[in-house]
Parts: structure tokens; C-alpha cells; sequence
């Protein structure tokens, strides 16, 4: 018998978009690691055709490896979300049997990468039945998850970018001739990239103008806006971020870094997920801590001025010459123990059970309703 004293998460992983399987394998972590004396776990699965079912507690099948792409599977316990105000409880459908109730729900952790999760789009759902959840609000999922909109974000707030341009759908379609012009303008080497999109999915590093069609056409396969990035030569240096408790200031991490070794040009999905030979994640970074210092209040002032809640990491470059640029924030960054924003935390004293559990008490502390 469920301990009513217990705190009910709902785990919510999978989804639609083309992260399904990291969402998965990020699902897998946090199942193992949760504190099974303070909260119930429920793990919902959303599969790839957009059906919420009731997963098996288990963590081992949800692993990505070289060896397992994990997905969502159709149980055949459908589950259905609360859509009223006065309603906090999951409830199963089952094909001959009868509706059955999962109690109520006191906070839902979406462990979603990528559209139809991230994006604000589970968020506006969420809030439609005033169920609190992990994670930022509906506007800034939505603007951190357009790679376009983001940027128009933190030039306002007076953080320095690189130089991009952007190919919407109608001059893609229009004038793509115009549209290869932006890229010549940037120079080579250029980065395409999906504007809405995540783990460096349809990601091409395009080295001259012959390569530039195709990249722009893998990258519309998952979107069909498309930002073009001026290559920069520098390190990737990365913050992780958390919400403070009632009207305390954002907290940031110390610094880290991802260095691609060998065997990639750029730390793209395979480099992230499953080649971690040839990458090195090191943390505390080794640069001055002036350095440190000011990334530290950059991704501090990107956090606060898209509005976002929870958590995030941000991502920087820092150049030969000392610069240093803000590329994105990730309102759900990778999550499993060796992601890099777990590891920040980490050295900064929160170690990786402690930080969900530092997540949920922080959707717990949210306000619902009008907002």
C-alpha cells in the first residue's frame, strides 16, 4: 500500500521528437537514483505517436547504449492527464478492464529533451490543470528551445553572440539562392542547425559552399526554420544554473568543460551519447578564475532574463583571445550522472540525488494558477 506521507512524482519521459531514446536513457538514471523513502514514483512513457501509457518501474530497458536504442512501447494501459483544476489524479485505461486510478500527483517531472517537451508545449498542459512541475514555464521552454528567438533574448539583456543568421521555411522556399547568401556572408566554416531542435540533432558543419545545400536540407528534416552560426574557435565552457528558494537569487555552478579528443569535428549526438571515450568533461575548467567569475554572471543574467525556473545549463564559448560568447541555454539539460550539469553540480556540493531531490522541492515551492 502507497505511503500517503510520501511525496507522488510523476517521471514522464519519451515524447515525440527525435530525442526520444536520450529522454529514455535520462529516465533510466533518475529511476535508479531518486529516494524511494520520500517519493512514489509513477513512470509514464509517452511513445513516439504521442500516446501516454504507464511504464514498468524499471531502469535497465531504458538505458541508451551502443547495444539498446530504448522507446517508449504501447502497454496498453493508457494513461490520462488531469484537465480540470479540481483533479489531481492519473487515471489508467486498459482494453477490457476497468478504469483504474493512480492516486493523485503532487508534482510532475518531465524528463523531456526536444519538441512536444521542452518546448512549452507539455508545460501548457500542465498548467491548464494548475499541476506543478520541474522545470521552466511555458515562455521560457518555448523561446529557449527556438536557437533564433534565444539569441534576440540575450543581445537585449547585452550578452555578447557570435555572428548567425537565420532560413525561415517561406525564403527557403521562395529564394533559396538568397538564403545561401547568408551563409556565404558568415564565411566557412559554418554551422547548420535546426533552430528547434536538441543533442545536436541535424546538426552539419558545412566546410564550403558545395556542402551547404544538403546540410541546410538535414537540418529542415527537423525543422523547418534553420539557423546558420559563424564558426568560432574557442572552448566550450558550460555553467549549470538552479532557482532560488522563495526570492533568493539564481545559484550557478562551478564552470566546466567538454573537449572532443578524437573522432569527431564537433561534440555532436554520437560524441554526447554514446562515444564518451572521445570526450573529455572536466570540472571544475581549468581557466582563470576571473573567467569563471564572469560566466558564472552571464549565464546567471541569460537565466533571469529569459525567465526561466528550475534549472538550465548554459553554454559558452571562450576564445584564444579572451572573448567570451553565450551560445545557448538547455531548460532540460542532459540529466544522467555523467551529463555534464549533474557533474557541476556535483562539484559544487550537490551531489546527483540530492539535486532531484533539490528539483522537485523547487517545483513543490511553485506558484500555480495565474502566473
Amino acid at each position: 500500500m502507497i505511503s500517503e506521507q510520501k511525496i507522488r512524482v510523476a517521471l514522464v519521459f519519451g515524447g515525440r521528437s527525435s530525442e526520444h531514446a536520450v529522454s529514455c536513457s535520462t529516465a533510466a538514471s533518475v529511476l535508479t537514483a531518486i529516494d524511494r523513502e520520500r517519493y512514489d514514483v509513477i513512470p509514464v512513457g509517452i511513445a513516439p505517436d504521442g500516446r501516454w501509457v504507464l511504464m514498468p518501474d524499471e531502469a535497465e530497458p531504458l538505458r541508451l547504449s551502443t547495444r539498446n536504442t530504448p522507446a517508449v512501447a504501447d502497454t496498453g494501459a493508457t494513461v490520462v492527464v488531469p484537465t480540470s483544476t479540481r483533479d489531481r489524479e492519473l487515471t489508467v485505461l486498459s482494453p477490457g478492464e476497468v478504469p483504474r486510478t493512480l492516486g493523485e500527483v503532487d508534482v510532475v517531472f518531465p524528463l523531456l529533451h526536444g519538441p512536444f517537451g521542452e518546448d512549452g508545449t507539455i508545460q501548457g498542459l500542465l498548467e491548464l490543470s494548475d499541476v506543478r512541475y520541474v522545470g521552466s514555464g511555458v515562455a521560457a521552454s518555448a523561446l529557449m528551445m527556438d536557437k533564433h528567438l534565444m539569441k534576440v533574448v540575450f543581445e537585449a539583456a547585452g550578452l555578447p553572440v557570435g555572428p548567425y543568421a537565420v532560413i525561415t521555411d517561406r525564403e527557403w522556399l521562395r529564394d533559396p539562392h538568397a538564403a545561401l547568401g547568408k551563409a556565404e556572408a558568415l564565411g566557412y566554416p559554418v554551422f547548420v542547425k535546426p533552430a528547434r531542435a536538441g543533442s545536436s540533432m541535424g546538426i552539419v558543419k558545412v566546410h564550403e559552399a558545395a556542402e551547404l545545400r544538403a546540410a541546410i536540407e538535414t537540418a529542415r528534416e527537423h525543422d523547418p526554420k534553420v539557423v546558420l552560426e559563424a564558426g568560432i574557435v574557442g572552448r566550450e565552457i558550460e555553467c549549470g544554473l538552479l532557482q532560488g528558494h522563495g526570492t533568493a537569487s539564481t545559484r550557478a555552478s562551478a564552470v566546466g568543460e567538454c573537449r572532443v579528443v578524437q573522432g569527431h569535428e564537433f561534440y555532436d549526438f554520437d560524441a554526447k551519447y554514446l562515444d564518451g571515450d572521445n570526450v573529455v568533461l572536466s570540472c571544475p575548467a581549468d581557466v582563470p578564475a576571473d573567467v569563471a567569475d564572469r560566466i558564472r554572471a552571464m549565464a546567471v543574467t541569460a537565466f533571469d532574463a529569459a525567465g526561466c525556473e528550475g534549472l538550465a545549463r548554459c553554454d559558452f564559448f571562450y576564445t584564444n583571445d579572451g572573448e567570451i560568447l553565450i551560445n545557448e541555454i538547455n531548460t532540460m539539460p542532459g540529466f544522467t550522472p555523467t551529463s555534464m550539469f549533474p557533474v557541476m553540480w556535483a562539484e559544487s556540493g550537490i551531489p546527483y540525488a540530492a539535486l532531484i531531490d533539490e528539483l522537485i522541492t523547487l517545483a513543490l515551492e511553485r506558484r500555480v494558477g495565474l502566473r
